[in-house]
């Protein structure tokens, strides 16, 4: 009761942060907390569905305060200290996870709802890495579930491109779509991961809203996996 008191009291002082990059996440919400040294967010399941976990990672090591579910029950599945959690149990659709950790300056870089060992809903991302990570495992998915689809996608990814990739290949000493679909088409995630991992560190690019916003127009497969 003291925690369902204190929620109530901190919703009704609630300043939604502005971070520009959750724009397109409407399942987050961070929240000012009088408190000061424990931030506290709001997780909630858009999906439609019952999740039965939420991954999360931090860009710094976290102490988890509260996680009490509302609709559900979530709970860290291997103890409240450390940079990453899965968070395992049910939780109904348009039901919420609050959460507090410290220190308060913590903020999550991957977060991911899980419907059984399967990612469901939006992932939110700030890093290069865990785009790699999202294309490795969503084009192995889909590349089992819709291969049609799989091609559709990265011809048209090829075709947005076009003009851009030959300036690359040119650059890489390479064709990059000679390269590629033989990799996409039949590697592991991890293995696609490294690809990208590798293709992104020779363009020199760091930083995930560079790579996103830069030359490269990666709306067929965002659209395909759900990005």
């Amino acid at each position: 009761m003291v925690y369902r008191r204190k929620l109530v009291a901190l919703l009704a002082l609630v300043v939604v942060m502005s971070i520009s990059a959750m724009a397109a996440v409407d399942y987050i919400v961070p929240l000012t907390n009088p408190d000061g040294d424990v931030a506290l967010w709001l997780f909630n399941n858009t999906t439609g569905a019952t999740v039965t976990g939420l991954q999360i990672e931090f860009d710094q090591a976290v102490t988890i305060v509260t996680s009490n579910a509302i609709g559900g029950n979530l709970v860290p599945a291997q103890g409240t200290t450390g940079s990453a959690f899965t968070f395992l149990g049910e939780l109904v659709s348009q039901g919420t996870l609050p959460l507090e950790w410290q220190p308060a300056t913590a903020k999550p870089t991957f977060i991911m709802w899980l419907s059984g060992a399967r990612a469901v809903g939006t992932p939110y991302f700030t890093t290069i890495d865990k785009l790699g990570y999202l294309f490795g495992q969503g084009i192995v998915y889909v590349r089992q579930a819709n291969p049609a689809a799989l091609n559709a996608a990265f011809a048209q990814f090829f075709a947005d491109n076009a003009a851009y990739f030959v300036q690359l290949s040119q650059a890489l000493g390479m064709s990059l779509q000679d390269s590629l679909l033989p990799i996409i088409m039949s590697a592991p995630a991890e293995g696609i991961q490294n690809f990208f991992n590798t293709i992104v560190g020779m363009l020199g690019v760091t930083d995930l809203q560079s790579l996103v916003g830069g030359s490269v127009n990666f709306g067929a497969l965002f659209a395909l996996l759900g990005l």
